[in-house]
């Protein structure tokens, strides 16, 4: 579990805090996205999380300890996925000899067959690689890892359709009933069916905490050629007709969620 409790962070040389009195609390076996426009502190969290960052004030506890004491037992339970990165100049199999054994859970198993499903291959060269190729071998190397929390920012940035499709197909085969996932993404259309919780932020506070499970109970998301507003909460015009969000009724059939009507309505201040 991971424990955030009255966070207080504000990055040198800046005069408005990312983070004021902020909590939070996350629990295992779920698939978080975390939402927000920019500049609303999503990455920060990332980083507070894998203890990358201080807090000015408050606590940042992953499994009752704090993050920034970055203990060996913690740092081999979480591993970041930033949104750029680079690799060192060698060959996978290296980097997989050098830096596995620090995961006690490590498979070797799962990194093949998420590259199989990347199309790719052990026998790389990372320094030869595009971007796209870089970013999925990392997230296999990620998932091979076997932590307890994964923590994604932004995954899909610069990969082509068919490897976000493989992106969702490998990171639902490898959750557990004790991983925890957490993806930072802008990209919300990528990921949504993969979701099981969704977090907005705003700036220093959560403007919405709630399950997916719970949204669809409350909320229909649809297209309509007339927007009779009779229960609508939001609505934007599509090639479609109108995207609606609007208030369920007892009768109505459950229908799949829409993030991105979601996080406008929300952003807006439309739920209460």
């Amino acid at each position: 579990m991971i424990e955030i409790a009255n966070l207080s962070f504000k990055y040198p040389g800046q005069t408005e805090p990312v983070f004021t009195d902020f909590s939070l609390r996350l629990e295992e076996n779920k698939v978080y996205g975390l939402l927000g426009k920019n500049g609303t502190g999503k990455s920060t969290l990332l980083y507070l999380i894998s203890g990358l960052l201080r807090p000015a004030t408050g606590s940042v506890c992953v499994d009752d300890t704090d993050a920034y004491e970055r203990q060996v037992e913690t740092l081999r339970e979480i591993f970041l996925v930033p949104e750029e990165f680079d690799l060192p100049s060698m060959t996978l199999k290296q980097y997989v000899k050098l830096n596995a054994p620090f995961y006690p859970r490590f498979s070797r198993e799962v990194l093949e067959e998420c590259l199989k499903d990347f199309e790719l291959t052990t026998d790389l060269k990372l320094q030869a690689l595009s971007m796209g190729q870089k970013k999925k071998v990392f997230m296999s190397f990620a998932l091979a890892a076997n932590t307890r929390y994964l923590l994604m920012d932004e995954p899909t940035n610069g990969l082509d359709i068919p490897s976000k499709s493989q992106f969702r197909k490998v990171v639902t085969q490898n959750m557990n009933d004790e991983r925890t996932v957490i993806i930072s993404t802008h990209q919300v259309h990528d990921v949504e069916s993969l979701l099981d919780h969704i977090l907005i932020l705003s700036q220093r506070e959560l403007l919405l905490n709630a399950s997916t499970t719970e949204l669809t109970e409350k909320y229909r998301f649809e297209y309509r050629s007339v927007d009779d507003g009779s229960t609508v909460i939001y609505s934007e015009p599509s090639l479609q007709g109108n995207a609606v969000m609007a208030e369920r009724q007892a009768d109505d059939a459950e229908t799949q969620l829409n993030l991105e009507l979601l996080f406008n309505a929300v952003t807006k201040g439309l739920l209460k």
